[in-house]
């Protein structure tokens, strides 16, 4: 199996300086069309994964995330958008990046690069034969994700990727590789962009999936949601309104008694 980090390949734009700003924006947009196509080519790699991931988590399991740089910001910021679009506990979804939280923000120096790093970082959580890590990479070569994913499969944990190149070191360590293959970049080895996009359209998939499996859902209502701010408790009472067809007042007094939209429509029910 050939490997070509298709990723790092020059694109068919050059000079992009010379490019006034439509031309910049409107070859960004064409290159970004192609990304839901390659997600599309994806999905029978990713439906495997999501069956996997349901099973351990109905079981007591939990689902990590790792990655470096802009991949590990990403399996972050999916992960972090768990509980409060599910009402999830945080220690279901984890996302870890190399160089720990100060890497969210600035970039830490050579922490993707490290080979024991990773594993190190799972084990402060315990990590179980229960869990299941996605080591996250566009270019499928970072040696902290790979590392971390050895590891796991000598423990007995299952492991998968989300990569855009094929027949990577890190496809070719993960139990349940996926693979997105979004071409060269616009600008050249910039991946934070197509591979970018790829990638938080598979995290989306892989978690809004999970969670519906899980009975987070009703019908096609976030009825687990917490209730943080003003929008969402405006959106719950009229979820329990339409569901319940009562008044806006009925349903704030309910919404006010339960705390949460499911809790409210049961009871409401019952009345």
């Amino acid at each position: 199996m050939t490997f070509i980090k298709t990723t790092e390949q020059d694109s068919n734009y050059n000079n992009l300086e010379d490019m006034s700003v439509k031309e910049i924006i409107t070859s960004i947009n064409k290159e970004d069309q192609s990304v839901p196509l390659a997600v599309e080519n994806a999905l029978p790699q990713i439906e495997p994964l999501i069956s996997q991931v349901v099973n351990k988590l109905n079981t007591g399991g939990r689902l990590f995330y790792m990655g470096a740089g802009t991949s590990g910001r990403l399996g972050i910021l999916d992960a972090s958008e768990c509980p409060p679009t599910f009402g999830v506990s945080h220690d279901l979804v984890i996302g870890i990046i190399a160089g720990g939280d100060n890497a969210i923000r600035k970039a830490v120096e050579n922490a993707e690069d490290s080979t024991t790093q990773g594993w190190k970082d799972l084990e402060a959580y315990k990590i179980t034969e229960k869990d299941v890590v996605v080591g996250i990479a566009a270019s499928g070569t970072t040696p902290y994700v790979i590392s971390a994913l050895e590891k796991c499969n000598e423990n007995s944990i299952i492991t998968a990727c989300i990569t855009c190149n094929r027949n990577s070191p890190l496809s070719l360590t993960a139990q349940f590789p996926i693979e997105v293959i979004v071409g060269p970049e616009f600008l050249t080895g910039s991946s934070r962009m197509k591979a970018g996009t790829a990638q938080k359209l598979v995290l989306n998939m892989i978690t809004t999936t999970v969670m519906i499996q899980l009975g987070k859902v009703k019908g096609n209502k976030m009825v687990d949601m917490q209730l943080s701010n003003d929008k969402l408790v405006n959106r719950a009472t009229k979820m329990i309104m339409t569901e319940l067809n009562i008044s806006q007042s009925e349903a704030t007094i309910l919404l006010s008694k339960h705390k949460n939209v499911r809790d409210s429509i049961t009871h409401g029910r019952r009345q």
